[in-house]
């Protein structure tokens, strides 16, 4: 049987959409890779009858442990580890090494408030020092600490409390995993196998239709865990599996390569992006954009040594602006409109020009929601790759989505345009 996990994200402002979740996702593969099958995560305000009852459904769901994000601080609001220790039938208790170590951490930071009463923020942190009888503690990364309570088999699950900003989290997870109560309940998990395909220029419904036909030509299919999402314009598919279902996996990679030969761009879980940085080994590459804002150059130096290939960008969204900066002819523009193919290739051969590059390229579009014409549809876009030898790759088409997806998607297409071109292939988008 394998070991299960779920994760409770708590905090009011996650359901509101004031800030994103990043531990679940961050704590999601670290289980992954110790083995363990996370089944459920879920997000709830920092009211305690919401959190008791994730914690119910996660030991209803029969899971081996629950790794739980946030409400550890000294405000009123900070519930979990009192909500936990009532769930685990714990009364808490004051750990006094632990107020003695927060007190330490909290001495440097008060000489530096001023106007504050130290006895009232030491009384108010004392709360941080409570912790469930029997459990194991984890040392402040910040102020709050963490804990590990026991699984209690046939009753409750091991709980782990973690705090939630990602940094303090993510630090102490080594701490977690170490403890007794955490490698008891996961015991020696064994890790499955994962496998990512991504590929580009085919809807999610074509990969629908493989797999239906694997049904029928792939022996033991069924061993294999499959899943299949859009992200960012791109199908990405991913098989889960035990190791002795790798045949399985084999049978159906071939089938996919067979029928999406020219769409099936990575097979050993690359991105785009980092096949494109690879690519762009000894160039030096400028951009252009337009529609996109610079998210494109965003895009391409978030890789740490992107500045031994990207020369540069201009954001020239005005029409003047591709005149100035990028030295588009006035009278191209007013021939063909802003967005168009003839004005993205002047728009490449201008950055090329400004940054002295050997590649380039440029993206202009109409992300609305206004700005549009019957011949121009919100989510026209027009793209040009080139090299500075002449060799080019260029691409209009109607993005779909709002705003913000036209902009991001663009930069996708950009991204395999350059793939492509660097590469030697032709535009299959």
């Amino acid at each position: 049987m394998s070991v299960r996990a779920g994760i409770v994200v708590t905090g009011t402002e996650l359901l509101d959409g004031r800030i994103r979740d990043d531990n679940g996702p961050w704590l999601s593969e670290r289980l992954f890779d110790l083995g363990v099958d996370l089944a459920h995560i879920t997000i709830c305000g920092d009211r305690p009858a919401d959190m008791e009852a994730q914690l119910r459904f996660m030991a209803d769901e029969g899971v081996h442990v629950v790794i739980t994000s946030g409400g550890l601080g000294p405000t009123a609001d900070d519930l979990t580890v009192e909500v936990v220790a009532r769930f685990c039938e714990r009364p808490l208790v004051l750990d006094e090494r632990l107020e003695t170590r927060i007190g330490e951490i909290l001495a440097p930071l008060m000489k530096r408030w001023k106007g504050v009463d130290p006895a009232a923020v030491l009384t108010a942190n004392r709360k941080q020092a409570m912790v469930p009888e029997g459990a194991e503690v984890l040392d402040p990364v910040g102020t709050a600490p963490g804990v590990v309570i026991a699984h209690e088999p046939n009753r409750r699950p091991a709980v782990v409390v973690l705090p939630g900003p990602p940094w303090e989290l993510q630090s102490m997870w080594p701490a977690a995993i170490a403890t007794f109560g955490f490698r008891a309940a996961v015991g020696a998990a064994a890790k499955p196998q994962r496998r990512t395909l991504r590929l580009f220029g085919i809807p999610e419904s074509e990969i629908a239709e493989t797999l239906r036909v694997a049904e029928g030509e792939v022996d033991g299919l069924e061993a294999l865990e499959i899943t299949t999402c859009l992200r960012r314009g791109e199908v990405e598919v991913v098989a889960r599996f035990a190791s002795d279902a790798e045949p399985a996996w084999t049978r159906l990679l071939g089938l996919i390569e067979e029928r999406h030969r020219e769409a099936l761009f990575s097979s050993d879980g690359s991105r785009v992006d980092d096949q494109v940085a690879d690519l762009l080994h000894g160039r030096r590459i400028a951009l252009a954009e337009s529609c996109s804002g610079g998210l494109l150059a965003a895009r391409l130096t978030e890789r740490p040594g992107s500045s031994a290939y990207v020369a540069g960008g201009v954001v020239a969204y005005a029409d003047e602006a591709k005149t100035r900066l990028l030295g588009v002819e006035p009278s191209l523009i007013e021939r063909h409109g802003a967005v168009s193919p003839e004005v993205a290739e002047a728009m490449a051969l201008g950055a090329i020009d400004r940054f002295d590059a050997d590649s380039a390229i440029a993206i202009t579009g109409i992300a609305g929601p206004g700005g549009a014409t019957e011949e121009k549809p919100v989510g026209y876009v027009c793209w040009n790759a080139r090299l500075a030898d002449g060799r080019s790759l260029a691409r209009d088409v109607q993005v779909p989505g709002g705003r913000d997806a036209v902009r991001d998607r663009s930069t996708t297409v950009a991204m395999h345009l350059l793939r492509r071109l660097l590469r030697g292939e032709d535009a299959h988008i």
